[in-house]
């Protein structure tokens, strides 16, 4: 009888171990991405940043629509400091909804990464790239800096959204 006793046990938390948190609403994707307004550079203003990134200084995405649909991407930035060495990844974007709004970010063949964009301006000056999982997200701008009132109203809504702004990292950009 004991040995049914902890079979079922260990049967019931292996059960709890597996299941999904409960349930909260998708993440929000942007109601519709114009593409071409949204190639170019975008400076990181802030990020729960993954990795690979943390300490970046000067962080940039830029953005390109090559004529298979897909967006090339070359993400750079100094590591550790202003004068720190320059970090570069060219991860390829692949538009996955009619929106343009949810990406997939491949680094490496065949995985790719969930990438939404979750907000955009609509003068197309500020972003927000966010995931589903709410474990990372990034506040982005045309220019190095945006006033402090924007960047609060970015802090808001990715407040909303769920993710932990505990972790949210200022990052530093030096005027170019």
């Amino acid at each position: 009888m004991r040995t049914r006793n902890v079979c079922a046990a260990l049967a019931a938390a292996l059960l709890a171990a597996c299941s999904t948190p409960a349930a909260r609403a998708p993440a929000t994707v942007a109601t519709q991405v114009e593409l071409r307004r949204f190639m170019g550079d975008w400076f990181v203003i802030a990020s729960i940043p993954t990795f690979l990134e943390k300490g970046a200084h000067n962080a940039v995405e830029r953005y390109r629509l090559d004529g298979d649909g897909t967006v090339a991407v070359n993400f750079s930035f100094n590591a550790g400091g202003f004068d720190g060495p320059l970090k570069t990844y060219t991860p390829r974007g692949f538009v996955l909804n009619a929106t343009n709004a949810l990406w997939g970010m491949r680094f490496v063949w065949p995985i790719m990464a969930d990438y939404r964009i979750s907000y955009i301006a609509s003068d197309y000056s500020l972003t927000i790239i966010g995931r589903e999982a709410r474990d990372y997200v990034w506040i982005m701008a045309r220019t190095p800096t945006i006033p402090d009132a924007e960047y609060r109203r970015m802090v808001e809504f990715v407040t909303r959204e769920g993710y932990d702004v505990s972790k949210l990292e200022l990052v530093p950009q030096q005027p170019r």
